[in-house]
């Protein structure tokens, strides 16, 4: 009968003498401080939670592109204002005393600020 080759499996030996390999720390990134003014352009009247649109009574001018903030008891988040409408047509400037609709990205309540940061 011929005799049957065994294979072994490698077996790694570790040693008592190696010290632990040393990992290296994550890089710190240093960030400096931006100051953000914020300003009250409006508050919010209503809120349509089905289609994520507040309806803003303005105190100041507002365009698209623009950075807000919007904040209330329960309420606080940014975004880029993208899309407004004023009686179903979209517009890219609202001026002060308009009463607009701005589409929001979050929950938003009735008598929430909005600030423009710039």
């Amino acid at each position: 009968m011929p005799k049957k080759s065994i294979k072994k499996k490698a077996v790694k030996k570790v040693s008592k003498t190696k010290k632990p390999v040393k990992t290296k720390s994550p890089k710190t990134v240093k960030i400096r401080a931006v100051k953000e003014t914020k300003k009250q352009i409006g508050t919010i009247t209503h809120f349509y939670n089905h289609i994520n649109v507040a309806v803003v009574l303005l105190i100041d001018t507002i365009k698209e592109g623009d950075t807000i903030s919007i904040e209330g008891e329960t309420t606080n988040f940014k975004q880029k204002v993208s899309s407004m409408q004023i009686d179903m047509k979209p517009i890219k400037i609202a001026v002060k005393g308009q009463e607009i609709g701005l589409k929001v990205k979050d929950r938003a309540r009735t008598h929430d600020i909005i600030y423009k940061i710039e």
